[in-house]
């Protein structure tokens, strides 16, 4: 009677403590639960077998400036949002068995661009701040300097090995991430023609959406960045005000389509949506002039979510039979949100991006396709503070601070978010905190929170994926895939292949099956 008098007790303490109006479960107070928790994760640890064979398929999962705070604060946000306390909860990319650390910075800045880190992870070689597909031989602005510099990606690599290829990416797809499968930029911000410098032109450099189109045949590019692509002649069919910004006058969607067989070019999710995968081996969907929008703020019968776009990707690329290589970015637009100080659009991004992991693992096999989520660099997010269990990471700490007002359990180091006016920064609460647009307090004032110097996670399962272990530079990232997979250069690798592997869905159908028929007989 007693014991139940103190459960009852802690219980009613942590709901007056806490933001939310869910309890503790019981079971948690005892022993035996935990030690069961343990015994269960002791036992699928160890009967992990590494998958020493070869790579069909290849997935990297880039999230842009998701650090680790970030991916705690998503996880219990992913709970929450199913109605659970939230901490206990489990992203699909944490369950992945292999899991290491990736040292970003760049040659030439310890604090690294997304540009730099995307030459070192998909190419395959450490590069300085805002170049793409360059080695650190080439100074940023320095066209000249591009020739006899250039570095080759996994997706070219993979191309050329006669897999399909795509890119997905919530920002525009010539941004930095998805532009290091395929562009030799010596600056980043070289989006189309218009934004070349006299020198670059007058040297030679091509801009990144014309690199696009014609450095590697890509079969799906899904994104944004469609005013990059058309004249400025051009009207952009969703919004009355854009136009295209091209000097040289090319439609470079029509010279994509070019002698290609059962291509399609989409701009809405009408279009996207009347794509058959069966009868289309090459699409191009931009859905937006720039970058795609939030989730938040995704207006879903205009724009595709990150996990449809995957969805249709994979089912497009899957129907090769030496099969493919994908880069899934979403954290475009997770890193553009961390920077305007918005911590709730980062972390409904990082849930899509997580809901997208899901959504590949259903369509792929574990057995033959290495997948890798990962970062390119973290922002300087901080999660932490006095907080009861199922507090919201948007809501506020259960004490106050020493200026005896509330504070967000989210902060920035730095960033827009900076209030204090006459040496005092404003009270806050929950209803507050948790508005679309509240920016979370900044120590420092910035235009734009910056980017993080900590290593990053990489999160592994399937073919080869227990190589990533320890703590690794950033390029080790692109050699694992091309090991995995025998690309360049380690083609002549002696893994075996993975002839004839079943789905694990399809697998557990077969047996049911099989043991309908026994129990019949």
């Amino acid at each position: 009677m007693a014991s139940k008098v103190i459960i009852t007790g802690f219980l009613i303490f942590i709901s007056i403590q806490g933001t939310s109006s869910l309890s503790i479960p019981e079971e948690e107070l005892h022993a035996n639960y935990w030690d069961n928790k343990a015994k269960q994760a002791l036992h699928t640890a160890l009967n992990v077998q590494p998958n020493v064979r070869k790579a069909k398929n290849l997935i990297l999962f880039l999230g842009d400036g998701m650090g680790v705070p970030t991916v705690t604060a998503a996880r219990i946000l992913k709970g929450q949002m199913a109605g659970k306390l939230g901490e206990e909860t489990s992203l699909v990319m944490d369950t992945f068995p292999y899991l290491a650390l990736s040292k970003t910075y760049n040659v030439d800045q310890q604090m690294p661009d997304s540009a730099g880190t995307a030459t070192a992870y998909l190419c395959g070689v450490k590069a300085n701040y805002g170049t793409l597909g360059v080695t650190a031989a080439t100074p940023r602005g320095d066209c000249k300097a591009t020739f006899g510099n250039e570095v080759k990606s996994v997706l070219h690599r993979a191309k050329k090995a006669g897999k399909s290829v795509g890119i997905v990416t919530t920002t525009r797809v010539q941004h930095a991430s998805p532009g290091a499968n395929y562009a030799h930029s010596a600056d980043r911000n070289w989006y189309g023609d218009s934004e070349l410098t006299p020198e670059a032109i007058r040297d030679g450099c091509r801009d990144i959406a014309y690199q696009l189109i014609t450095n590697t045949e890509i079969n799906v590019i899904l994104g944004g960045g469609r005013q990059y692509m058309f004249p400025k002649t051009w009207k952009d069919p969703e919004y009355a005000n854009v136009t295209g910004s091209r000097n040289d006058g090319k439609d470079l969607v029509e010279e994509w389509k070019k002698n290609k067989k059962n291509a399609a070019y989409v701009w809405n999710k009408a279009g996207f949506d009347a794509v058959n995968p069966r009868n289309t081996d090459f699409l191009m969907g931009l859905f937006e002039p720039k970058d795609c929008r939030y989730d938040l703020d995704r207006e879903p019968t205009m724009d595709p979510s990150l996990t449809e776009m995957v969805e249709k990707a994979i089912q497009i690329l899957s129907k090769n039979s030496k099969g493919f290589f994908l880069f899934v970015e979403d954290n475009g637009r997770i890193d553009h949100a961390h920077h305007d100080g918005s911590a709730k659009k980062a972390l409904h991004e990082a849930v899509e991006f997580d809901r997208a992991i899901g959504r590949a693992a259903e369509l792929t096999s574990e057995m033959d396709t290495l997948s890798v989520v990962t970062a390119d660099h973290s922002h300087v997010f901080a999660f932490g503070g006095y907080s009861a269990r199922g507090n919201s990471p948007l809501g506020v700490a259960r004490t106050k601070a020493a200026d005896k007002k509330n504070f967000t359990t989210a902060v920035y180091g730095n960033g827009p978010g900076y209030q204090i006016v006459n040496g005092k920064r404003p009270d806050i609460n929950d209803s507050i905190s948790k508005g679309d647009d509240y920016l979370q307090q900044a120590a420092v004032p910035l235009d734009s929170e910056t980017h993080a110097i900590e290593d990053v996670a990489i999160f592994a399962k399937g073919p080869m994926s227990q190589l990533f272990h320890g703590v690794q530079e950033q390029n080790y990232i692109a050699h694992v895939f091309a090991y995995a997979a025998c690309l360049e250069p380690y083609e002549e690798c002696t893994l075996p292949d993975h002839a004839g592997s079943i789905h694990p869905s399809l697998l557990l159908l077969l047996m049911s099956l099989l043991l309908l028929f026994f129990c019949s007989a």
